[in-house]
Parts: C-alpha cells; sequence; structure tokens
C-alpha cells in the first residue's frame, strides 16, 4: 500500500513526504524520552558548558564584592597574631566597621553563629553591638526540613518584618511549593537580635551542581529572604514583595520562578569574577587606619555605595560548591550572583515547554527534509552538519538572550531524524539508487549516473528531442590489426585503447552510447544540459587523438604497427531516451544528425583525414578552435550538401599557416569549376597533405570528365 501511493507521488514530493516522515519520528522519539526526564542530567551538562562559553559580568556587577575568609587569612591570624581558628568574634568588628567607614550599602554574612564563642559572652556582645552599628547588616539562618534545633521562631529573636503578597494562596495552589522549612538554626541571641536575618540555605540540582536558588523562605509562618535578597531589601527597607505562579516580584523586578520557588541564576563568570578581597587586608586595613596608618587597601573608594559578602573560601571551612562556571566555587558568591540578578533583573528564565516541543518538532521536521533532497557524501556531511549545529546556535543565542532553551531534546530529535531518514532512504530510494549506479557506471559519466539518480523516472521507455553534439570514431584498418592477433592480446589493446578514450569523453561531460567493436558513439547535451556541448565534444576529439599519438609509440611496439582513429562529429537535433524493450534498452539517440556524424567519421578517407566537423558544430563552438574547410560534400541518404572542416590545434595551425592559405586558394578555385588551377595548388601540397592530394587526384579525374552542371559538392557514393 505504502509503496503503491510513493510510486504515484511526484519525485520532489515523495522526497517531501519522507523527510516529514523521518522528522515526525525523530521529535516523536526525542520529546518521550524528554517528557520522564531522562535527558536532564545530559541536558544539565549542555547547560553548564553554554554557562562557561558565555557567561560575563552583569551591569550591576562591579557594584558587589567579597570579603573572603580564604587560606591566607587563616595563616596571617595564627602566624602573626597567634590566633587559632575559631578566631574571637570581636574581630568581624573591623571588618563591619571597615565597610561603614567605606560606604558599603549594605553588609551580609554568610557565616553561622550557631554557638556562643569560646572567647565569652563578652565577645558575641561585642559582635553584636558592632552589627547593631550597621543599618544594614544581614546575618545568617539555616533552614532545613530535617536537621536544625529549633522547630518555633525563637523567641529571643525578633520576627523579621518581611511580607509577600498572595504568598499564602500561591502556597496553598503549590503545596508549599517547596519553600516552606520545619527546622532551622538561628545564630545566637547576642548577634540575631542585631541583624536583618536570611536564609544560607541552597539546595543544589539532582547532579549535586548549584544552578538554582530560592530567594525566599518560609519558617514558622514566617518569611526569610536568601542572602542576596536579604542585602538587597537591607538596602531599600521598603521594597514590596509579591508572588505568583510562574513569578516573585520584588518592587519593579519579577524574578521568574518555578512550582518549588526556585530561579535559574545567571552566573556571571568563573570564581573571582565579583572582585574579592581577603579578609587578613580588610582587618589589616582596619586596623591601621585606627593607629593613623595608611590602610593596605589602598582604593577604599571601590567600595562605596557597594554591597558586600563577607563569606568563606578557604578548603577546610568547607564553604565551597560545584557550579556550572567552575566545580569549585565559593558558597558567598552564590548569594553575590542572587543579588546580581536582582539589580540587573535578568535572571535566566526557561523557555516554554509548548515553544520547546515546537522548536523540537521544526528542527526535526527541517533536518529531515533538507537531508532527503541531497545526495553524496559532502553534500550529505553538510546537511548533517548543519542539522546538528542548528539547536546549538538556536540555543545559545537563547542564552544570550537570557532564556534556558533545553539543547539535548533538540539534538535527540535532529540525531533520531537522520537516522530515520538514512532507514527511509535505503529502504526506499537507496537501493534503487545503488542498482543505477552499479547498472550504469561503466558506460554513463558520473554526472549522468548523479542525474539518473536524482531523476530515477527517466529510466523508462521514451524520448525527447533534444540538439546534440555527437562524436563517432573508428579505428584505421583494424580489420586487418585484429586478425595477427590473438584473442587475448585483441582484447587488451582494445581495453586500453577504449578505457582511455572513454575516459576523455566523459571529463568533457560526455555520454558513452555504445560501443561497437572499436568504434565508440557518444553525445554531449543529455541526459544534463550543456551550453557548451559542441565544443565540449570538439575539444574531446582533440584530446582523444592527442591521446591516441601519445599511446601509438608502445602499441607500435606490441603489434607492429600504428594505430589511428577517425573520428566524425556533427550537432542537431535528435530524439534521445531509453530505447528497447521493456525488460532491456539503451539510452541512445536517433536522427538524421546522428546519420551525418557516422557519415562524416567515413569521409574522413576521402581526404586522408582523421578528424572531421560539420558545420552546425563549427557554429556552435563559436571560434573556439581553429579550422579548415575541407569541402562541401554529398552524403548517402541526404539531400542537401554539408559544408565540413577538420579542427586544428593552435600549434598545429601555426605551424601551416602558409600550406593551409594555399589549400584554401585551391579550394576555392576547385568550387568554381576551375579544376587545372586548382590541381596545380593541390600538386604542390599533396606531399605534406593528404587532403590537398585528395583533391590533386578529383581534379585529375574532373579535367578527364568535366561536369556538366557543376556545383563545386563533392559527392560520396559510399559510407
Amino acid at each position: 500500500m505504502y509503496e503503491n501511493i510513493m510510486s504515484a507521488l511526484s519525485p520532489a514530493i515523495k522526497k517531501l513526504l519522507q523527510g516529514l516522515l523521518a522528522g515526525l519520528i525523530g521529535s516523536a522519539v526525542a520529546l518521550l524520552l524528554w517528557f520522564p526526564g531522562w535527558m536532564d542530567n545530559w541536558e544539565a551538562r549542555t547547560w553548564d558548558w553554554r554557562v562557561r562559553l558565555l557567561a560575563k559580568p552583569g551591569k550591576s556587577t562591579e557594584k558587589i564584592h567579597l570579603i573572603l575568609l580564604d587560606q591566607n587569612s587563616l595563616d596571617w591570624a595564627k602566624e602573626e597574631n597567634g590566633l587559632p581558628w575559631p578566631w574571637p568574634r570581636e574581630i568581624y568588628t573591623a571588618v563591619i566597621s571597615f565597610c561603614k567607614r567605606s560606604g558599603v550599602k549594605a553588609l551580609a554574612f554568610d557565616v553561622l553563629y550557631t554557638e556562643p564563642s569560646k572567647y565569652g559572652v563578652d565577645d558575641d556582645r561585642s559582635f553584636g553591638a558592632a552589627i547593631a552599628d550597621f543599618n544594614s547588616f544581614v546575618g545568617s539562618v539555616f533552614v532545613s526540613q530535617t536537621t536544625g534545633a529549633e522547630r518555633k521562631w525563637p523567641g529571643a529573636v525578633r520576627e523579621p518584618g518581611f511580607r509577600v503578597g498572595g504568598l499564602e494562596q500561591w502556597l496553598s495552589g503549590t503545596g508549599a511549593g517547596g519553600i516552606a522549612f520545619l527546622r532551622a538554626s538561628f545564630p545566637v541571641p547576642e548577634v540575631a537580635a542585631a541583624a536583618v536575618l536570611a536564609n544560607v540555605h541552597l539546595d543544589p540540582d539532582p547532579d549535586s551542581v548549584y544552578r538554582r536558588a530560592k530567594l525566599l523562605s518560609v519558617f514558622d509562618g514566617k518569611v526569610l529572604p536568601s542572602l542576596g535578597l536579604g542585602a538587597y531589601l537591607a538596602a531599600g527597607q521598603d521594597t514590596p514583595l509579591s508572588i505568583v505562579p510562574g513569578a516573585f516580584s520584588v518592587g519593579d523586578r519579577r524574578v521568574p520562578i518555578d512550582s518549588e520557588g526556585n530561579a535559574i541564576l545567571n552566573f556571571r563568570g568563573p570564581s573571582g569574577t565579583h572582585r574579592a578581597f581577603s579578609a587578613a587586608s580588610v582587618i589589616q586595613s582596619e586596623l591601621r587606619i585606627r593607629n593613623g596608618e595608611p590602610p593596605t587597601i589602598k582604593d577604599m573608594e571601590v567600595f562605596r555605595d557597594s554591597y558586600v559578602f563577607f563569606g568563606m573560601s578557604a578548603p577546610g571551612l568547607f564553604d565551597l560548591r560545584p557550579a556550572p562556571v567552575s566545580g569549585v566555587y565559593p558558597g558567598v558568591e552564590i548569594h553575590a550572583t542572587i543579588l546580581d540578578n536582582l539589580l540587573s533583573n535578568d535572571f535566566i528564565r526557561a523557555v516554554p515547554v509548548w515553544i520547546l516541543v515546537a522548536l523540537t518538532i521544526l528542527m526535526a521536521l527541517m533536518a529531515g527534509v533538507a537531508t532527503s533532497y541531497v545526495s553524496g557524501i559532502f553534500k550529505s556531511f553538510t546537511v548533517y552538519g548543519v542539522s546538528i549545529i542548528l539547536p546549538v546556535a538556536v540555543c545559545l543565542i537563547a542564552y544570550a538572550r537570557g532564556f534556558w532553551l533545553p539543547l539535548v531534546v533538540q539534538e535527540a530529535g535532529v540525531t533520531v531524524t537522520l537516522f530515520s531518514a538514512g532507514v527511509i532512504y535505503y529502504s526506499t530510494e537507496g537501493r534503487q539508487k545503488l542498482f543505477i549506479k552499479n547498472a550504469f557506471k561503466q558506460y554513463l559519466s558520473p554526472a549522468v549516473i548523479e542525474e539518473l539518480i536524482q531523476h530515477p523516472e527517466r529510466l523508462k521507455l521514451g524520448g525527447e528531442r533534444r540538439e546534440l553534439s555527437i562524436f563517432f570514431s573508428d579505428l584505421e584498418g583494424f580489420t586487418s590489426i585484429s586478425e595477427g592477433l590473438d584473442p587475448e592480446a585483441l582484447t587488451a589493446l582494445l581495453n586500453e585503447y577504449l578505457t582511455a578514450m572513454t575516459d576523455i569523453i566523459q571529463e568533457e561531460g560526455g555520454t558513452v552510447d555504445k560501443y561497437e567493436g572499436d568504434a565508440i558513439i557518444a553525445f554531449w547535451n543529455a541526459p544534463l544540459q550543456q551550453v557548451d556541448h559542441a565544443r565540449r565534444s570538439v575539444r574531446a576529439a582533440m584530446r582523444c587523438q592527442a591521446k591516441l599519438a601519445e599511446m601509438r609509440p608502445s602499441i607500435r611496439e606490441r603489434i607492429g604497427r600504428d594505430l589511428r582513429m577517425r573520428i566524425g562529429l556533427n550537432s542537431g537535433p535528435a530524439v534521445v531516451g531509453n530505447l528497447g524493450s521493456h525488460t532491456r534498452f539503451d539510452y541512445t539517440m536517433l536522427g538524421d544528425a546522428v546519420n551525418l556524424a557516422s557519415r562524416l567519421e567515413g569521409i574522413n578517407k576521402q581526404f586522408g583525414t582523421y578528424t572531421i566537423l560539420s558545420e552546425a558544430t563549427l557554429e556552435r563552438m563559436e571560434g573556439v578552435f581553429p579550422v579548415r574547410e575541407l569541402s562541401r560534400v554529398a552524403v548517402v541518404g541526404r539531400k542537401d550538401p554539408v559544408r565540413i572542416y577538420e579542427p586544428l590545434s593552435s600549434e598545429e595551425f601555426a605551424v601551416r599557416e602558409r600550406g593551409l592559405t594555399l589549400f584554401a586558394e585551391g579550394l576555392a578555385a576547385f568550387y568554381r569549376g576551375q579544376f587545372a588551377a586548382a590541381e596545380g595548388t593541390f600538386i604542390g601540397l599533396r606531399d605534406a597533405d593528404s587532403a590537398a592530394a585528395a583533391y590533386a587526384e578529383k581534379c585529375r579525374s574532373l579535367l578527364a570528365h568535366p561536369p556538366e552542371d557543376w556545383d563545386g559538392v563533392w559527392v560520396v557514393t559510399s559510407k
């Protein structure tokens, strides 16, 4: 049924339907694998690659700084001040004082002070006093579902004043949406009472890489912002907050979120993209300023009106996490990225599912249709390459525009489509094309075979009228040559000769019609259109003669004789197509122009020449090769005489120019019926020119038997 329907369609429609079928198969398989989440791990890896490739600083990146408690800071405290870890909390007051002195807009500490200081309560009180003196200080709370000492909000800790419009409706609609937590760990009261508290808990993706973050959490009915959001709000206490399905609004900023309350982070680059300062250098700068000395950090102005995060990057303090931009990324920088995205209002947005589905189907259909219309290794690989690269390019553009457009599902759709297209191709056209190649590669040029592969419907009975340039050749005296050779030697000689001549004909775009013994019949301008078919045929003839001359010495050594070839060329209308029976046919030609080319090959015998072309071919080759006019001949089976010419190479024409001029003068006299004058001219040329010798003999015959009505035509009475 399928084959009957397909056979009734045109080749173009058939290719289109096959391509669409492959595309539908590819997209269906890809989407069926994508919807259950089976591609998520691979997609995550491709996303990380996009982030590493395209991440760049935002317009607010330079306004966010980090103070890192790094390994150098730990070493400095121990070696210079004899302070083992953990430090007394009073030392952090120097950090707070430095930030206040520098005009920092908000300071956020990514440090949990859940246990009293081992240096005593006065140490905690001193730290708390410094916090209270800094109006926009953000402290840390850790919320969780399974760990944490608190199940209720501690009475000693002031409740946050944040209100989120629509929160109750959103929670009821999403089943708590992943932001309501049962347990929490709070700072000691001396610290918690003085700070704006924010949640520092971060959840990684299933593969343990941190790509998303919750901007708010709910514990015991109270709203806790993330540390990044907390820093933003601390600098603007009256910022309104609201939440609806798909979006969390912070003032005039709209953050896209999923049903779990997660926002996709727009990372700015590898660790260090946000300018970082060592905690030791900040503490030293503050102490030196207090002592009236210049600070270690020379450019303190860089902190003015900036947001500062204090966190840990020393390997032993366990706050290093895998992120898309790096396998080792300080957790505090993730919080800084949240704030950076808020300030720039450019969190990554997930592409709607319907758009992804449509794109996946479109990419697959495009790949299927494109691959169904090409053939050949280079074109096929080009289509395959473009089809595979296109989804990558689209996803990179989407990232640059701020969207996460899944890549793996599209690539899977394209890959399955290309495979399906190959299976469909082989099961339908592939076997047919392989048959065509194997059946015709010995007879047709590669270009013609490719044409037949693209249009196999031409392999049926019937023909078309087309103007052709037709080539007939024959070996001089081959019958006597073959009689002196054994079958093996004769076969080897013929194969060598025919291979060399056929290669040239096909290189010039010709189609070998057939071999008849030592004779070669070929034509140009079918089935492929060739506007320069006459030039190609003449060039092929001259190349064949040159090649045979090159082969002649070695052949003479083997058979003891020279091998020479006569060629006839004519151009004109003919019927060309697949002619024969329903079970066996040849791509061949019929018509008067074909017969004339055959006659011209034989006419070479009359003039002792080896290549003759008709006036029709001369007109169509547009003077590319020099020629000499040979005669006006009347051939057997043709009413009107034909003017014929011998083509010459430019070098031969230059060498023989004087003799050719005299030959033309003798020919003009011959046409006028001045046989005596013509004979005198031709006799002087006959030793070097076989055509002149033929004319000298013809003139003697005409002088002996003068014609009654002379029209200048040489009548050829034999084929």
